[in-house]
């Protein structure tokens, strides 16, 4: 039981050590395909080094809800983490203490607080952000919801481990339509969660058109660096669950010696770096979309995850 519990504190600590690399790789690659230099790939950690070193300063017409909501974004991702398998292909301590579905609702809390932080400092770009954000949330989770169902109805359950074991190990069931289907709704997903191009461009500082990033814009100091590291860690999270989950759990440890995890650690972040490098080709081959067309490319992700749960219904 000890062992297990130290594996969950070491995919914690994965998650938080590597999520602003995660983030900085993917920046540099976007800024080298657009032939730019563009920073390195550890400027996330100068700058939430910066952020933790500076002052912060709150506005008078702020309630408690501003001063808590960096912590709630901060943590959310952490507990999703130790319910979803990061290093391990087998579970630990608190896999069974939620389910998928769980985790989604905890992320989606931490999203509901960084909404009303955004509405609460009476800054009048902060509700137009957030009034987009609950439009692109309310969108999404239907495909959430859909995408569950149909790995519930597949596994038998929607605890992570189990769902891997069912849905992605046998290599048949890799390339069923199902879930070829599934899985490009979950990718669309994460473009619209993560506040990735089509739907909202990270780099963009544009307050009139901004929508992910206005949710933090009237944090400094520590509260800023909770929001931007809770973002990418989210980020990361999400990736871990496409990728060690829906998609295939190469990589991870099936032993369980200290050795077995240690390895899994490289061999996963390589599995993210494929899939970020297929992130920098979408990113950069599409532009944003208009406001108004964001509903219909997370119509087309609804569409598709029905399509996912159809096809397992009558082709199996």
């Amino acid at each position: 039981m000890g062992e297990r519990i130290f594996y969950n504190v070491l995919q914690v600590i994965t998650v938080m050590a590597f999520a602003p690399l995660v983030s900085g790789v993917l920046a540099r690659l976007k800024e080298m395909v657009q032939s730019k230099r563009g920073p390195s790939i550890f400027q996330p950690y100068r700058d939430l080094w910066k952020l933790f070193h500076k002052d912060e300063i709150v506005s008078e017409d702020s309630s408690w809800i501003f001063r808590f909501t960096p912590y709630v974004v901060f943590v959310a991702p952490i507990f999703v983490t130790l319910l979803i398998p990061v290093l391990t292909s087998y579970p630990l301590f608190f896999a069974f203490m939620g389910d998928m579905l769980g985790g989604g609702f905890v992320l989606a809390l931490a999203g509901f607080f960084a909404t009303l932080a955004a509405v609460d400092t009476a800054n009048p770009y902060g509700p137009i952000g957030a009034s987009r954000t609950r439009m692109v949330g309310f969108l999404a989770e239907p495909v959430f919801m859909i995408v569950f169902f149909t790995v519930s109805f597949v596994a038998g359950s929607t605890i992570p481990y189990i769902v891997q074991q069912k849905w992605v190990t046998p290599i048949a069931n890799f390339f069923a339509p199902s879930h070829v289907l599934l899985v490009l709704a979950f990718l669309m997903l994460i473009l619209a969660e993560g506040g990735r191009i089509p739907v909202d461009n990270p780099t963009g500082h544009f307050e009139l058109a901004m929508i992910d990033e206005s949710k933090s814009l009237e944090y400094s100091g520590r509260g800023f660096a909770l929001m931007k590291w809770g973002g990418q860690m989210k980020f990361f999270v999400l990736l871990c669950i496409f990728l060690n989950v829906l998609v295939t759990p190469w990589g991870l440890a099936a032993g369980q010696t200290l050795g077995d995890v240690l390895l899994a650690m490289p061999l996963v972040l390589f599995k993210i770096f494929c899939f970020i490098l297929v992130l920098v080709f979408i990113e950069s081959s599409l532009a944003k979309l208009r406001l108004f067309r964001i509903a219909e490319f997370l119509g087309a992700a609804f569409v598709t995850s029905v399509a996912a749960m159809i096809a397992q219904v009558f082709l199996g």
